[in-house]
């Protein structure tokens, strides 16, 4: 009987079981799954190469359907509310008997892992256990399963079951059993996120798009720009293919071609496009000057621009573009005048019919975008960031939040800046989320009223930019917001507070660095902790340097699939620079001081270059912009150092508040217990600080106020 359902159910949903099975033959084993449907429970009986007792729900063992199922295999009902369930489960993993157990003890509603209770885990724990994690991926795409009915549904979606390495789980040190319940939790959850990400499969950006677009019907809405037209992923794909083709046809194979273009639909379009001709998309920031977008062109090797005419003169782009030495335009105007009655015939007959032998030869490793650094601190570089950079990223933000086709995304961060590439674009289209474009973050009272007027559920800013939003925002603007993620600066005190006296929201912080693609840590609503920027996503090693004259903390080194192929310098052009650092090859320094708590919490002191040696000791200037901000919380504040001959280096802070005294600082300074030599000895009032386009501090034109203050 199980031999001819197995046979059945691989014809009627193409299973596939990938892995190492071998992971299976421990002594005692006990099987963690995800829960995606109630087809879990047979998929497993029925294609893992064991023979396991199942446990489950009782109130599942009462159902008649369920009941005729589990007749077949072997299972123990239990009671999760009861405290001698876990008991018999820990009992029956000592017996020797192979046991699958679904940690998160429901069905997924969102499509994303869920609550993984401690139960299991204490069980794990408790007994040593070999632990293998087991992936099920399609069942939330039946009828089987719970996840909204937004997901769109099929009779028999094809299922992959992946079998990940086997690991254990040891009894954490603790004061009380509660406490080490507690922290085997914790650990169990961060082997079911890394079972979610280390299952994702290998590909380029253009098929992981082909699949989205297959997982959620060609007809579903996705995406809207300031046209105020939806476009479905049907639209979107004849974009792609379009658009690749007119790009592909003036360019060569592996040509980095430069896009300067905002927040519009035919600019995301290009980035799946190009990559799908293996050309390269080098993301442009037109909020640079001249000479930034100069040098980026040089270190990249750019000779052709994409851009928009409209764009050009809307912006004011005209004189900077004239006096770019080396490159080309190209206009999204003539190439849609160049289409013929042949590119038409092609894209209707044959792209849109068979769109993935589009594709050329392509492999995850291959560069799919360039990006360039902010140039907060120097000249920009060009950041070779890969598929399987971009993709691995997005698994592993996928694995800690549950973003679900119930979303609808807002993003006004520039698409040229990682933040709002990753998580502001490619994540919300290839996970089937609503998006919202918005060309320029800067507009402070019309992004409120778009996340009410469009229902947005997701906003990503930085903290220059949410603090603004505050500002201007009706309290009931963000009624619907569900996350509000903040990167890319650090978020202060007074923006947090501000957010939640007056809507009710709780910010959660990220860090990254457009090397990592670009996320690194994030608070969630199940790993939060005010004051840090949350834990390390899953699959990212790390390493903490000691920095002489710095006590808390050291300088972070990291490596992941997420970290970039290499560096583009201007000083030798179109030459890749693979990562590397005191760690050794393949590792990222990121130039920020951390410290990790028992917990792994991420706590970031400052960067490297934003220490001042005072008199022998050295001081951070984010605690001086901290102690400012504390002083004077309404207004924005910036620390930078000068030559001083005496003291070696002395801190000048910038401030809009024209009543902020060293006193006031003094004051905060003994409150806080930081040392008197971290208050600054001049205060310079300005009217704004210096910005870049990202919303980051432009620290190269605060350095040069300073030499001169």
């Amino acid at each position: 009987m199980k031999s001819f359902l197995r046979i059945i159910a691989k014809l009627l949903f193409r299973v596939k079981v990938q892995g190492d099975p071998q992971a299976l033959q421990a002594q005692k084993l006990l099987i963690i799954a995800n829960h995606e449907s109630f087809l879990d429970g047979l998929l497993l009986g029925l294609f893992l190469p064991v023979d396991p007792v199942f446990v489950v729900h009782t109130g599942i063992a009462k159902q008649w359907f369920f009941k005729l199922i589990l007749s077949m295999v072997d299972y123990l009902a239990v009671d999760p509310l009861s405290p001698m369930a876990m008991k018999k489960v820990l009992k029956l993993v000592e017996s020797g008997r192979p046991v699958v157990i679904f940690p998160e003890g429901r069905i997924t509603t969102t499509g994303n892992l869920m609550k993984v209770y401690e139960g299991p885990a204490f069980v794990a724990a408790k007994t040593g256990a070999t632990l293998v994690p087991v992936r099920l991926d399609g069942g939330t795409r039946s009828y089987f399963s719970r996840v909204s009915g937004k997901m769109p549904k099929r009779l028999f979606p094809k299922i992959t079951v992946s079998i990940l390495p086997a690991t254990r789980i040891a009894m954490p040190e603790a004061a009380t059993a509660k406490l080490r319940r507690r922290k085997s939790g914790e650990a169990m959850r961060a082997v079911m996120q890394e079972m979610i990400f280390a299952s994702q499969p290998k590909q380029t950006i253009y098929s992981a798009f082909l699949d989205a677009t297959e997982m959620f019907g060609r007809d579903r809405r996705l995406l809207e720009d300031m046209k105020q037209v939806e476009y479905t992923y049907k639209d979107l794909l004849k974009m792609v293919l379009m658009l690749g083709r007119l790009v592909a046809r003036a360019t060569a194979p592996n040509e980095r071609v430069g896009l300067l273009l905002p927040n519009v639909a035919p600019a995301l379009s290009l980035i799946f496009g190009m990559s799908a001709l293996r050309r390269v998309p080098a993301m442009l920031n037109y909020t640079a000057g001249t000479d930034g977008l100069q040098a980026a062109c040089v270190a990249a090797e750019i000779r052709t621009i994409v851009t928009s005419r409209a764009f050009v003169e809307q912006a004011k782009l005209a004189d900077k573009l004239s006096a770019l030495q080396g490159v080309r335009l190209l206009f999204l105007e003539d190439l849609r005048e160049g289409i013929t009655l042949t590119d038409k015939f092609w894209l209707v007959l044959y792209a849109m019919r068979c769109p993935r032998a589009v594709e050329l030869a392509a492999v995850p490793d291959d560069p799919a975008v360039v990006l360039f650094t902010s140039g907060s601190e120097g000249k920009p570089k060009g950041v070779v960031l890969s598929h399987r950079a971009l993709l691995s990223n997005i698994a592993q933000i996928r694995a800690v939040i549950d973003f679900s086709v119930e979303d609808k995304v807002l993003n006004a961060l520039p698409i040229f800046h990682s933040f709002g590439l990753t998580a502001g674009a490619l994540l919300p289209v290839l996970t089937g989320a609503n998006l919202f474009l918005y060309p320029s973050p800067l507009h402070y009272r019309v992004i409120p009223e778009l996340a009410y007027d469009r229902g947005c559920t997701v906003l990503f800013g930085t903290n220059t930019f949410l603090g603004n939003y505050a500002k201007f925002a009706h309290p009931y603007d963000f009624y619907r917001l569900r996350y509000v993620i903040a990167g890319a600066e650090k978020l202060s005190d007074a923006v947090r507070g501000m957010w939640f006296e007056k809507f009710g929201i709780r910010i959660f912080e990220g860090y990254g660095a457009t090397e990592t693609a670009p996320v690194l840590a994030v608070n969630t609503p199940m790993t939060y902790r005010t004051g840090t920027v949350g834990p390390l996503l899953p699959g990212i090693e790390y390493r903490l340097e000691t920095v002489p004259g710095i006590a808390s903390g050291g300088l972070l080194h990291v490596r992941g699939p997420n970290l970039m192929s290499g560096y583009l310098r201007y000083e030798q052009p179109g030459q890749l620079e693979r990562p590397s650092s005191s760690m050794g090859e393949g590792w990222y320094s990121t130039g920020d001081i951390v410290s990790l708590d028992e917990d792994g919490f991420v706590k970031i002191v400052g960067r490297v270059k934003r220490f001042a040696k005072l008199a022998g000791e050295m001081v951070s200037l984010e605690v001086v912009e901290k102690m400012a901000g504390l002083a004077s919380p309404t207004f924005a504040h910036a620390a930078s150092t000068q030559v001083d001959a005496q003291r070696g280096e002395t801190v000048v802070l910038f401030t809009t508040d024209a009543a902020l005294t060293r006193d006031a600082m003094q004051a905060v300074a003994r409150e806080q217990g930081w040392p008197e030599l971290a208050v600054p000895r001049k205060l310079v009032r300005v009217d704004a600080l210096p910005l870049l386009g990202t919303g980051k501090l432009d620290y190269v034109t605060l350095k040069t106020w300073a030499e001169s203050a």
